[in-house]
């Protein structure tokens, strides 16, 4: 059997500093006028006087300086005198720091797991062989059967997938000498400074499924594509394959948001959620120059 060994993440508990920053900000936040007065500062075209504000948001000027004075305080806007007047504008560190809080709060910044440990100690993860691929299609098209596992509605070739998936990152899990499942990775550009991304597929075996399968495929991917040198493996899951989703998440992906009615399926529109997972540890930059330019085709567009 392939052993693979990582470290596992040590979890990390919220600076009490940073609780007490969030608190403060979340304590701002806990009026409704505030809220309001503070999404229609955000987004005015230009900062707003405070007579302004009352008007738009019918309330006293009394009220509106109070709340003013609060946001201000706690730094969510910005306050300049013109003459008599004072214009309030949104801070616009808080356009990111205010998510950013939430975001610590919700542990979505925490260490996320390397990937999963609890692998069967039956299951064999080698190097996908040529003889590897009718076992390979025939458990591809069983996850498109199931109609929750790909866009695709036809099988495709050995041919079509050798000429897609990179050459070091194929995997097959074998049970007592058969294939249950695979894994792969597909490179989501040509262009140099997209080379460390990957989109990566799992597929198990229809009747071998809840055995720990795709938990030794997972591992196995992710610890082989750090030590290649990958930074970002992505994949797109539909929200119904809730085991696919743990399983990735228990690999260290996280969800980046979900992309509605992406395509078709079936004639159907369907929503599919887009998960990363990066690796810890930057790689060198290679020599000879970089092609960092944006433009041209996206990274997984």
């Amino acid at each position: 059997m392939s052993v693979v060994t990582a470290p596992a993440a040590s979890p990390a508990t919220l600076p009490a500093a940073d609780a007490a920053t969030y608190a403060d900000w979340f304590a701002c936040l806990a009026e409704p006028t505030r809220v309001r007065l503070l999404h229609t500062v955000a987004i005015a075209p230009r900062p707003m006087t405070v007579g302004e504000l009352t008007t738009t948001l019918g309330i006293s000027q009394s009220t509106c300086s109070h709340h003013v004075r609060k946001l201000a305080e706690t730094g969510f806007v910005t306050l300049v005198k013109e003459g008599t007047a004072t214009r309030v504008a949104v801070n616009q560190a808080c356009c990111t720091g205010l998510p950013h809080a939430a975001d610590a709060v919700m542990g979505l910044l925490a260490p996320r797991p390397c990937c999963p440990e609890d692998v069967p100690a039956d299951v064999d993860v080698r190097p996908l062989r040529d003889e590897d691929w009718p076992a390979v299609l025939r458990i591809l098209g069983e996850g498109i059967d199931s109609g929750d596992a790909t866009f695709e509605t036809e099988l495709p070739t050995a041919a079509a997938l050798d000429a897609q998936w990179l050459a070091g990152h194929r995997w097959v899990a074998v049970i007592d000498g058969a294939v249950v499942g695979w894994a792969a990775a597909k490179p989501v550009s040509s262009r140099p400074c997209y080379a460390g991304v990957a989109e990566t597929s799992v597929y198990v075996a229809a009747d071998h499924r809840g055995r720990g399968v795709g938990k030794a495929l997972i591992r196995h991917q992710v610890i082989a594509a750090d030590d290649d040198g990958l930074w970002t493996l992505q994949t797109s899951i539909f929200p119904e394959n809730r085991a696919s989703l743990g399983l990735h998440r228990s690999a260290g992906f996280r969800t980046l948001g979900v992309r509605e009615r992406i395509a078709r399926h079936h004639g159907v529109w369907r929503d599919t959620v887009f998960l990363e997972r990066r690796r810890d540890v930057d790689p060198p930059v290679a020599q000879g120059g970089t092609d960092d330019a944006p433009g041209g085709d996206t990274a997984g567009g």
